[in-house]
C-alpha cells in the first residue's frame, strides 16, 4: 500500500463529498473516486468533527438546545452542499411519485423537489436536530462524530450489497467496480465504527441498531422498486442511518 496514493485517495474522497478546500490532485485519474470510497468514512468524521465544534462553541452562548443543534447541523450541511441531502429527497420523490421502475428513475434525475421529497427533508431533518438539542455537550459531539462516519459507511456496504439500477455508463463512484467492492466494504466499515468506542456501550449499540433497521428499509425499498441503488439512493442511505444514530446516541439511560 503506498502511503503517499492512499492520501491522495482521502482527498479524492473528501473533494468528492464536501465543499471543503483541498490540495489539488495531480494527476487525477477517473478510478479514484470509486477507489476512495474506503474512505467515505473518514471524510464523514471530518464533517461530524466541524458539526461537533460548532455544536460546543454554540452550547456555551445559548446553554445547547433547539439552537445549538440547527447551528451544529447546519455547519454539516454546509460542509457537503447538502450533497446526501439532495439523494435523500430525489430518492422519496422517485420512490414516492413513480408508477414503474423506469418512471421512478426519471423522477429521481429531475432537479426540482416535490412533496415527498420536502417531507422527507423536514422529517429526517428535524429527527437530527431534535435528537442533538436534547443532548449534553460531550453527548451530543461524540453523537456527531459517530453519526456522520458510521452513514458513510453505511453507504459504501450498501454498493456492495445492491446492485446499480440506472445506467452505469452515465454514474460516477456509485457504479464502478471498485466503490463496490467487499475490500472497500470492509475497511469502510472499520474506520466508521471507531467513534463508538467513545460512546457509552448501550448508545453505540442502539444508535447502530436503528440505523441498521433505517438503512435496511430504504435499501429494500430501492431494490423492490427500482431494482437496485443509484447515488441518490446511497444519499438517502446515509441520511436515514445518520438520523437514527443519532437518535440512539443520544438516549438518555436512567
Amino acid at each position: 500500500m503506498n502511503p503517499i496514493q492512499e492520501w491522495r485517495l482521502f482527498l479524492c474522497a473528501l473533494q468528492f463529498l464536501t465543499r471543503l478546500p483541498t490540495p489539488r490532485l495531480d494527476g487525477f485519474q477517473s478510478d479514484w473516486i470509486g477507489r476512495s470510497a474506503r474512505y467515505f468514512p473518514l471524510v464523514g468524521q471530518v464533517v461530524g468533527l466541524i458539526s461537533a465544534l460548532v455544536w460546543l462553541g454554540a452550547s456555551r452562548v445559548w446553554g445547547g438546545g433547539p439552537v445549538a443543534a440547527l447551528l451544529a447541523v447546519g455547519a454539516g450541511v454546509l460542509a457537503t452542499g447538502g450533497f446526501h441531502e439532495d439523494g435523500l429527497a430525489d430518492t422519496a420523490d422517485g420512490l414516492g411519485g413513480g408508477q414503474t421502475p423506469a418512471a421512478r428513475l426519471l423522477i429521481m434525475k429531475d432537479s426540482r423537489v416535490g412533496t415527498y421529497g420536502v417531507l422527507a427533508l423536514g422529517l429526517v431533518g428535524a429527527l437530527r436536530v431534535a435528537a442533538l438539542a436534547g443532548a449534553s455537550p460531550v453527548r451530543g459531539a461524540l453523537a456527531l462524530l459517530a453519526a456522520h462516519g458510521a452513514a458513510r459507511a453505511a453507504a459504501v456496504v450498501a454498493m456492495a450489497l445492491m446492485p446499480y439500477a440506472g445506467d452505469a455508463s452515465t454514474a460516477k463512484a456509485e457504479a464502478s467496480p471498485q466503490s463496490a467492492s467487499p475490500a472497500n466494504a470492509a475497511i469502510a466499515v472499520g474506520l466508521g465504527l471507531w467513534p463508538f468506542a467513545l460512546l457509552d456501550w448501550r448508545n453505540g449499540a442502539l444508535g447502530l441498531a436503528f440505523g441498521a433497521v433505517a438503512a435496511l428499509a430504504v435499501m429494500i425499498l430501492a431494490r423492490r422498486l427500482i431494482g437496485g441503488r443509484t447515488g441518490d439512493v446511497l444519499g438517502a442511505v446515509e441520511q436515514v442511518f445518520e438520523a437514527a444514530v443519532m437518535l440512539g446516541a443520544t438516549v438518555m439511560f436512567a
